[in-house]
C-alpha cells in the first residue's frame, strides 16, 4: 500500500506550505498524480486523512487530478495517450515508446485562510 507514504509525504508538505505561508486553516489541496502511480484515490483520500487528523488541514477536501499515459515514438515522434492506441504508434507502429506523462506527482495547489 503505497498511498500510505505518498499520503505521509504530501501532508509533510501541506502542512510546511501552511506554515510558511502562516494559514490558520487548510481548506483545499489540489493534486496530480500520474496513471502509472497506480493510486486507488478513495484508499489515498482515506489515508491522507489520517496524516492530516488533528492538524490545521483536517477539515481540507482533496482533490485529485489523474493523469493519463502519454507516449513519444521513438522513432517518428508521435506523441498519443495510451488508452488511444496502447503501447504502440499510432502512426508508424512502433513500439519503441517513451512516457512522457502518467508517472509523476504532483501538488497544484493549497488554499487556505
Amino acid at each position: 500500500m503505497h498511498e500510505l507514504k505518498i499520503a505521509q509525504n504530501l501532508a509533510g508538505i501541506v502542512l510546511e506550505v501552511a506554515s510558511k505561508e502562516k494559514l490558520s486553516e487548510v481548506t483545499t489541496v489540489n493534486i496530480a498524480l500520474g496513471k502509472m502511480i497506480h493510486i486507488v484515490p478513495d484508499i489515498f483520500d482515506f489515508a491522507f486523512r489520517e496524516c492530516i487528523r488533528g492538524t490545521i488541514a483536517s477539515d481540507a477536501s482533496l482533490n485529485i487530478e489523474v493523469l493519463p499515459v502519454k507516449t513519444r515514438c521513438l522513432g517518428c515522434h508521435e506523441e498519443s495517450f495510451t488508452e488511444e492506441s496502447g503501447f504502440i504508434c499510432r502512426k508508424c507502429g512502433s513500439a519503441n515508446l517513451e512516457i512522457i506523462q502518467g508517472k509523476e506527482i504532483f501538488v497544484k495547489s493549497i488554499e487556505g485562510e
